[in-house]
This record gives C-alpha cells, structure tokens and sequence, in this order.
C-alpha cells in the first residue's frame, strides 16, 4: 500500500517581540540657515538601515530623519526649514530566532518634541516603538488517497486551507508633474513639502497586481519677484499602475504591506520655461502576501479486511482565511489655541495619522482603541509673527465584525485617515471632522490530524474466529457503517448490499445482517 500525499505551502509565525527606544539629542542648525526665532512646525519618520538576527537576538539599526520649519530671527517674513536626522542601533531579545531567519520591522512613532535650544541649536526628543516579526516557511505533507492491491476501507474528510503563492518584496515608482495654477506666483524655493500616498489599495490579477491610490502634496513655497511672496499649494493627485507578479491570480487572499521609500521633489518650467511645476518622483515599498484558499479531502482512517490494516496519525497546524473585515468611525472634535499662540487669520494646511493603540479579540469581533493626530499650519494675526501651529490627539474606538475568531486567531488592523475636513470657528478654535478608516487581515488555526504513513500486519485469527460467523448488530447512539465495518471486518459495500440499503446512514436502533466474510 502507497499513500498519495498533497503538499501544503504555509507560513507560520516563528516569534515576536517589540521593544521601546527613547532618543535625545541637540542638532545644531547647519550654517547655511538663518538663526531660529520661532518653531512653527515640524514632522518625523524612522527607517530601517540593517536587521540583523543572531541566535535569539536582533539588531536593529536605523535612523530617525526629522525635518522643521521656524521662523527666523529678525524682521524677515520668509519661513525657513532645515532636515536632520538620529542614528539608533538597538538588540532585541527574540526567542527562538537564529542567523539567517527573516525577520519584519515596523516602527511607530509614539512622540517627537523639538524644542529650541538658542538660536543655533535644536533639542530633539523621540519615543520609538518597534515590533519585530519573524515568519518561517513550513510544507505540510497530506495523505489525500492511498493506492492497493488487497481489500482495504478508508474515508476521507474536507479541510480548507491557506496555502502561501506568493511571498516577495517590490516596489512601484509614482512619477507626476503638478504644475501651479495661473495665479500663484512662479516658484523661487521651496520652503516645506509634505507628499503623502493616500488609500492604496493593491488587488491581485492574473499575473500582476494593480495599485492605486492618490498623491496628497502641501507645499511652502517663496514666490520670484522682489516681494518674494510665500504661499501655500496643495493638491490631491490619483495614480495607479500595476507591476508583474508570478504566481499571483484573481480572487486571491492579499496582505499588502507598502510605505514610501526614497522620495525626490524638483521644480521644473512649464511649456514657457518658466519654473511652475512640481515633479515628484516616489519609490512605494511593497511587502507582498499572497495566499490561495484551498478545499481538500484528506485521508481519515483505514481498515484492512484480509489483514490488519491501521493509520499512523499525527495533529498538524493549518492556517484558515476567516476574513478581511473593515470599518470606519468618525472623530468630530475641537483644536483650541494656548494662551500664547498668536491668533489665527487662515488655515494653510492640516495633516493628520491615525494609530493602532491597543486591540482586543472580543466575541466574534476584534475591538480596536486608537488616536488620531493632527496638526495644522495656519497664517496668523501677528505680522511679526505670520506663521503658528496647533496640535490636538483625538481617540477613537471601534469593533470590527470577524464571526469565529477567537483567542489562537492571528490578525493585524492597520488604521488610516480617509478623509479630513478643518475649519476655523474663531481665531483660537478650529473645528475638526475625520473619517478613520479600519482593515483587519485575520487568520484561523486549525488543528487537524492527518496520516503519515500505513501499519499494515498479518489478521489475529484467534480475534478473528471469536467473531460470530453471522450477527444481527443493533445500531447504537453515535454508530456509523464504518465503525460496524471495521468491528467485524468487513467492506462497507458488502453491508449496505446485504441489507440492501442506498446510503451509509444509520440511526440509533437500526438493526444490520452482518456477515463475516473471512473464516479460519
């Protein structure tokens, strides 16, 4: 006898761990900029230089790249800025792990103070979270038939599973030309950009993955002409394209990670020369997870009739897609100015991140509790102070609908801002209305017993001969052909034959012929 076995392509989670960095330093401003009056606004990002894993550790380098705008000191009414960034090494306790293992990074900025130092000289304090993930390839090899020559039963049994198809990493390049309306004035310099990707979304296809989203720009710009005046531009840009992955198709389970990569802003003339455009050019980073849901039917038992026939069985680990659940809430709340922010006479920008903070498996659901952070440029009253921010966290919480989750599931919930609106109610307060929106990618475990190979011996005739030649067995509570078969070995076709019966059903108090089909 030969099994016919179905290997199973799956990951799995080897190991977890996150960790908490705290940087300080003081930056001094680079020589080429003015002395500092006044921070007006300011961002931060962290990026992964190296991942290295040892045995049980991980060392993770990198650096946190900040950038500032501020006010300089004097009468001048032209914002500048200037970009920095902290180098970070850190080793991780990860048990488990050893050298050459994969393992994913990803980072969260909990906090980021800039304060000014004097004139010349930035303190810069962060709060880092990183969670480290470390995912392992394993083949689950299936009994799905058995080939024989002697008379032997066997059932079979459904098990759906998630195999892996597709586990890379890409990327996708935005390129896009945004030239200014007529009315702006022509640009000199660029004083601060924030280029975002907004609601990416990635679908596979036969062959490829399509990707689109929108481009969200903000820029500060000073104007040519001897005024040299600043002003403020933004738009919403949509792209899309798609990048060629083999093994992908239709239909399939997806978990896309992306993030923006290198990212280069230039300004360029228009069809007249002059200088009215902005090109960015942007490198997406895609962590790509492709999965494929497949039905099989497994072996489950077996019987010999003519010799003792039994299954060697095992429980193996399975992964099972329980669903892609998303969700939005709103956040409509209220940004109010301190007692010595100058006041406000028009909003210039707003930008906001919404964070995961904590996630609980409830009944059948996950309950996701995070913030949402905003912060906004707006031109002041105070012509000797023309520029202010205010920043504000809102909460938020929700439920995300998943049926059958439960404690072993495995699930990630990614938080962002759909949309956002800020107006101002008076010079001090301004009005804030958000859409957050909410995407789970959850998983099941399953655990199910599958047979590795078949011991197959000689029939105990002695065990044999003390069954009755001829029986009439009553069905009992729980009994199926199968047991009845395998008790008094024989084929379930020769049952249902003698008494004549069309399926395998029986019920309690069912009353079978059974004939021993082999003697001493």
């Amino acid at each position: 006898m030969e099994l016919v076995r179905k290997n199973i392509h799956m990951d799995r989670i080897k190991s977890q761990a996150a960790t908490q960095i705290t940087l300080e330093d003081d930056i001094n401003i680079s020589d080429s900029k003015p002395d500092a009056g006044k921070l007006i606004y300011d961002r931060g990002c962290v990026s992964f230089d190296e991942v290295k894993v040892s045995e049980d550790h991980v060392t993770v380098k990198g650096k946190l790249t900040f950038a500032v705008m501020y006010l300089a000191e004097g009468e001048s009414m032209i914002p500048s800025s200037m970009e920095g960034c902290i180098p970070f090494e850190e080793q991780v306790y990860m048990e488990g792990v050893q050298g050459g293992d994969s393992v994913k990074a990803k980072w969260d900025l909990e906090d980021l103070t800039i304060g000014l130092i004097n004139s010349r000289k930035l303190s810069v304090q962060a709060l880092i979270t990183v969670r480290l993930t470390s995912e392992t390839m394993c083949d689950e090899e299936t009994a799905v038939d058995l080939y024989h020559e002697e008379p032997v039963e066997y059932r079979k049994k459904p098990l759906e599973v998630l195999q892996m198809a597709v586990k890379k990493r890409d990327i996708f390049r935005v390129k896009e030309e945004i030239e200014i309306p007529q009315n702006y004035p022509n640009i000199f310099q660029i004083i601060w950009q924030s280029v975002d990707a907004e609601r990416v979304e990635c679908r596979p296809l036969e062959e490829k993955i399509s990707i689109q989203g929108n481009l969200s720009v903000f820029f500060l710009y000073e104007g040519e002409g001897e005024e040299s005046p600043v002003r403020a531009f933004e738009a919403t840009v949509p792209f899309s394209g798609m990048i060629e992955c083999h093994g992908s198709s239709e239909g399939m389970v997806s978990d896309i990670e992306h993030s923006i990569g290198n990212m280069e802003v230039e300004i360029r003339p228009d069809f007249d020369g002059e200088q009215r455009v902005f090109a960015i050019e942007l490198v997406l980073d895609l962590d790509i997870d492709l999965y494929e849901e497949t039905r099989l039917d497994i072996l489950s038992g077996i019987y010999g009739v003519v010799k003792e026939v039994e299954a060697v069985s095992r429980p193996a680990q399975f992964r099972t897609f329980l669903g892609s659940p998303g969700g939005r809430t709103k956040v409509n709340d209220r940004m109010k100015l301190q007692g010595t922010d100058t006041h406000m006479m028009q909003l210039l920008h707003s930008e906001a991140q919404a964070r995961v903070e904590s996630k609980e498996v409830v009944e059948n659901g996950i309950h996701v509790k995070g913030d949402l952070q905003v912060q906004t440029l707006y031109l002041s009253s105070d012509s000797k102070v023309p520029y202010g921010t205010v920043k504000g966290i809102f909460s938020f919480d929700y439920t995300l609908e998943v049926p059958d989750i439960n404690a072993n599931s495995i699930y990630k919930v990614d938080a962002d801002v759909e949309q956002m609106t800020t107006s101002m109610i008076d010079s001090d307060e301004v009005d804030i209305k958000a859409v957050v929106s909410l995407k789970g990618t959850v998983f099941g475990n399953r655990t199910e017993d599958i047979v590795t190979d078949v011991a197959v011996s000689e029939l105990d005739m002695n065990k044999l001969n003390e069954l009755p030649g001829i029986v009439i067995y009553v069905a009992k509570e729980g009994d199926s052909l199968w047991d009845v078969g395998k008790k008094y070995y024989v084929p379930i076709s020769q049952i249902k034959e003698t008494n004549e019966m069309t399926s395998e059903e029986i019920k309690a108090g069912d009353k079978l012929l059974i004939v021993k089909g082999i003697t001493k």
